[in-house]
């Protein structure tokens, strides 16, 4: 039993510490900026630029390749017809039989005038010495078709290839350029959407704040009604006021009771989406630590250089100028398509059947290097076209830097006039705060001393309650307005 009690101590003092979590705006920057998708997306954006400008730098690498291929032909390469095979093939027989008919026809002719020298030609020609002879020659032929037999029906080739750029026309320079522009560009939008999220959180912030105050302010409101409302019953039980009177204060307390209600919810619904923009449950449990201080308005000074300064740190003019230099060497790339390109090859081929020494089934290969060059001569001014459409870009980058400077000079002269504001109208709410209390003092004292009727006192009760609102309003939109400015000058960040 006290093992069990000693647990649910811990466990109570476990949650009261955890509902008991206290935010200051650093924090609440800190988790927003941790738990941001957006910003997120950005740092990924950031990867994937210092990949490309990784990739485009091995374009000035030599580029090795390797290829190989196995092909199956129906039928071989011939290099003799089948007439001429044939004629080779029986090369002797036919030799034979042009010979023995040549010979025949003298034969005859000897044997007219000498038949015994005849017939010794006929017995000689009837030998076998042509006959052998003739033998040897066919097979000569038949192996000369062997010979020029490819057997090109496998077919196996494989090759290593070497490429080096010599000269592109300043394309591989000005893509690489374009890379390392382009990953300082992504560095600045994830500068930009960082001081988005950390304005989102103060406004969230502050607004919370605000809520949390004014649930002080109705909750003082209230008990100063019902008091009132208390000591109105008194004097009605006294006679020395009327019903109306009790009946116009319940009003009042009624009013009070659901402006409390409304700053409440208010106040969850802020507390909700504050929890949504730092990453936490939304039924988290936390207080502010600005909700304490009796006093928020820090004045903070205003630089006399802020539209130099915007011009300086803005991340979108950054972001605009960074483009401008991207499509500049983007006309350098359409540009270098126009121009010449040299580069350096070389490689190693092998084949089977291989060619270096006839037809041989035998894997064999040879070295090679060269030079390519290739001029574009005419494509009907295709080119030309395209660089002028790449200047067009450029100016309307640099018209877009132009309206972007114009525009970010009147953000920043009109946030500059709304911290003014806001610190002309926070003067102002302390000086009617201050004649606040003290009339409210004064009717207060009068109504007990019985010469102020309620309704004055509920007139000066609610000039108060205006007062205290008007005085928060003010200092939180003096914060508001300090951070716009930042933001408009580029110098919000987290360290701030």
């Amino acid at each position: 039993m006290k093992r069990f009690f000693g647990f649910l101590v811990l466990a109570l003092c476990f949650g009261t510490l955890r509902a008991q979590r206290v935010f200051n705006l650093d924090s609440c920057r800190n988790m927003a900026l941790a738990h941001n998708k957006g910003l997120l997306m950005a740092k990924e954006r950031m990867d994937k630029a210092r990949y490309e400008r990784k990739a485009a730098f091995t374009n000035y690498l030599p580029d090795f390749s390797a290829t190989g291929g196995y092909m199956f032909f129906s039928d071989e390469i011939s290099l003799l017809d089948d007439r001429q095979k044939s004629a080779l093939s029986h090369a002797g027989t036919n030799l034979q039989q042009g010979i023995m008919h040549s010979v025949s026809a003298f034969v005859q002719q000897i044997g007219q005038t000498d038949p015994q020298l005849a017939g010794a030609l006929q017995q000689a020609l009837q030998g076998g010495g042509l006959t052998g002879i003739a033998s040897v020659l066919d097979r000569l032929g038949s192996e000369l078709v062997d010979a020029f037999r490819t057997d090109t029906r496998n077919v196996w080739a494989g090759a290593v290839t070497l490429a080096q750029p010599l000269y592109m026309g300043g394309k591989i320079r000005a893509y690489h350029r374009i890379t390392k522009l382009s990953e300082t560009l992504a560095r600045t939008q994830h500068d930009a959407k960082l001081q988005e999220v950390l304005l989102d959180t103060d406004n969230a912030y502050w607004t919370v704040v605000s809520l949390g105050y004014k649930k002080k302010m109705a909750e003082s409101f209230l008990e100063l009604v019902s008091r009132l409302d208390s000591d109105v019953e008194r004097m009605i039980e006294e006679g020395v006021a009327t019903k109306a009177d009790g009946l116009t204060v319940k009003v009042k307390v009624n009013e009070a009771e659901m402006m409390l209600m409304k700053v409440d919810n208010g106040l969850a619904l802020s507390k909700m989406l504050l929890c949504q923009l730092c990453g936490l449950p939304l039924d988290t449990q936390f207080s502010l630590a600005d909700e304490e201080r009796a006093d928020l308005s820090l004045w903070e000074t205003v630089p006399d250089d802020a539209v130099e300064r915007a011009f300086e740190n803005r991340p979108e003019l950054k972001s605009l100028d960074l483009a401008h230099k991207i499509y500049e060497d983007k006309v350098r790339v359409v540009r270098s398509e126009m121009l010449p390109s040299l580069a350096l090859t070389g490689g190693y081929m092998v084949s089977n059947p291989a060619l270096l020494n006839g037809f041989e089934n035998k894997f064999r290969g040879m070295w090679n290097v060269g030079v390519m060059l290739s001029v574009p001569i005419f494509h009907w001014n295709e080119g030309i076209y395209k660089v002028k459409a790449a200047k067009s870009e450029v100016n309307i980058a640099r018209l877009q830097q132009s309206e972007a400077q114009e525009k970010i000079e009147l953000q920043v002269n009109q946030s500059l006039f709304k911290v003014s504001e806001a610190g002309k109208r926070m003067a102002l709410s302390r000086k009617n705060m201050e004649k606040a209390e003290e009339n409210l003092r004064y009717a207060d004292r009068g109504f007990k001393e019985g010469v102020i009727p309620v309704s004055n006192v509920m007139e000066a009760q609610t000039a108060w309650l205006s007062a205290q609102s008007d005085n928060i309003d003010a200092q939180i939109d003096m914060k508001l307005a300090q951070a716009y400015l930042q933001k408009a000058m580029g110098t919000l960040d987290a360290a701030r």
